[in-house]
């Protein structure tokens, strides 16, 4: 009696599935609590399998219940209606989607610890941001990749769409060359990625002049690099800029750089106490690194002498400020100790081609202005600068 009723009671559609749902979900509630007690028992000893737990906790939450419930419904299936093979393709596209949010999560975490290991905020951080361009790259183009398969996985299970992808295989091959052209942008910018990760000719962190700008970089997701810029905007570049078009790069091996600062002085400025006051410069100053402190005439016409002080310095930020400490003190220097050296205009004045004729000087003078154009002659000048 008691097995004629149950074997009836089973034989009932609803009582089978609601029947299939709890044992799935009481087998979900014990493979959690196993696979969580023996994941806590090894991030003891495991800091990356605990950063793991923290950031993936949330699909692995999802993952147990679902896979439980895929698997119970097929292997004791309630009925063979139309709804429930529809539950059961729901079942595996939402088993399939976690489990893509969960690839996604994990190469997070990789990327994390990978980036705490090197820390960017020190003096010499370029292998630092070598190594943090290159995991920042690197996973974002993974999450494409595997969001990408995810996505391809998920429509392959749909019946009709696999059976639509393969008709339009079969008789549309001017539509797959349009899609084709279409991603073009997407996968050069995704091959771009991974030149940059490998190659590295930029770096977060890099100072750049890209288009006549000067800036740092930012930020290199997996289609485009924020570059920082110097008045606080930001310039947006695709990847694939950067493989096909020329840039500096002014942290490319180092970030030591020479600055130079040049003058335009007249020949009576004496050249030795201007060297002796540009070492006297950088010497206090503390952005000078103590490598290069030279100053020379690079050049010299019928007006003025040109000079150029070179100077060093660990970055171009310090190396900035220094250039404008030593062109300030030496304006400084020569207009305290040799006025007569700064750029100034020069001028003759003449009456008719030839110098006027002096009168005597009587016994007491009277004061005489000064001559202007407006007393006669032309007045040639000409400026030094």
């Amino acid at each position: 009696m008691v097995h004629e009723f149950a074997t009836r009671w089973l034989q009932d559609v609803w009582v089978r599935l609601g029947f299939a749902v709890a044992v799935g979900l009481l087998l979900a509630v014990a493979l959690r609590a196993v696979a969580y007690a023996v994941l806590r028992r090894m991030a003891k000893h495991h800091p990356l399998i605990s950063d793991v737990m923290r950031r993936a906790s949330a699909p692995m939450e999802w993952l147990m219940p679902l896979l439980t419930l895929t698997i119970a419904l097929r292997v004791w299936p309630a009925t063979t209606s139309s709804a429930f093979a529809l539950l059961q393709q729901l079942l595996l596209i939402a088993l399939l989607a976690v489990g893509t949010w969960l690839a996604v999560r994990c190469i997070g975490t990789f990327e994390g610890v990978a980036i705490r290991r090197y820390p960017m905020d020190v003096a010499d951080n370029l292998r630092a941001r070598r190594v943090v361009t290159q995991v920042r790259v690197l996973a974002r183009t993974a999450d494409v990749i595997v969001i990408v398969i995810g996505a391809s996985i998920i429509l392959l299970t749909i019946p009709g769409v696999r059976q639509l992808g393969a008709s339009l295989l079969a008789s549309a091959g001017v539509a797959g060359l349009a899609i084709g052209l279409a991603a073009k942008p997407v996968l050069s910018n995704l091959i771009a990625g991974l030149q940059i990760a490998l190659t590295q000719p930029i770096r977060l962190d890099d100072v750049v002049i890209i288009e006549g700008e000067w800036g740092r970089i930012e930020e290199i997701t997996g289609s485009y690099v924020v570059v920082r810029i110097w008045d606080e905007r930001r310039l947006v570049v695709p990847l694939n800029w950067f493989i096909e078009n020329p840039f500096q790069n002014w942290t490319r091996r180092s970030s030591q750089l020479i600055g130079t600062v040049f003058l335009m002085l007249d020949y009576r400025m004496p050249l030795a106490p201007l060297r002796e006051e540009l070492k006297r410069l950088c010497r206090e100053a503390p952005e000078w690194d103590g490598r290069v402190c030279v100053l020379q005439v690079t050049d010299a016409n019928e007006h003025a002498m040109q000079l150029r002080a070179l100077v060093s310095s660990s970055d171009s930020g310090r190396g900035w400020d220094l250039r404008c400490h030593v062109r300030e003190g030496l304006i400084a220097y020569v207009q305290a100790n040799h006025p007569e050296a700064l750029p100034r205009w020069r001028g003759e004045l003449e009456r008719g081609g030839h110098p006027p004729e002096q009168p005597p000087m009587p016994r007491n003078p009277a004061p005489q202005h000064s001559p202007s154009p407006e007393d006669g002659g032309p007045l040639r000048a000409h400026r030094s600068r």
